[in-house]
């Protein structure tokens, strides 16, 4: 079992930055897929970007705006936010799974979550 907790979220203008972090418990972090997803008020817990092994996935609608990253010596996950838009406000998620079964953009295939941190982005 993992556990995970996110830091880094806060209150930025459109077109800011902001860095995201998510560290995992557990010895073995790095046979994980990991993966970032985020949920605006009233709405599902859609997929922003995911990491298994080296290689990078990513939603389209964050296509050269983020970057997701990971350091295995440290256990942790990164979420590089550049250009942000008002529509990226929402908690942020990181999910993790060693059960490489069904989609890596599906929230339903994560059965590890962190407690989510708060992204708001100002027009």
């Amino acid at each position: 079992q993992v556990q995970l907790i996110e830091s880094g979220g806060g209150l930025v203008q459109a077109g800011g930055s902001l860095r995201l972090s998510c560290a995992a418990s557990g010895r073995t972090f790095g046979n994980y897929q990991l993966g970032w997803f985020r949920q605006a008020p009233g709405k599902g817990r859609d997929f922003v970007a995911g990491i298994s092994g080296d290689r990078p996935y990513y939603a389209d609608s964050v296509k050269g705006r983020f970057t997701i990253s990971r350091d295995n010596a440290k256990n942790t996950v990164y979420l590089q936010m550049s250009s942000l838009k008002p529509e990226d406000t929402a908690v942020y998620y990181c999910g993790a799974r060693n059960n490489y079964g069904g989609s890596y953009s599906s929230s339903t295939n994560y059965p590890y979550w962190g407690q989510g941190t708060q992204v708001t982005v100002s027009s």
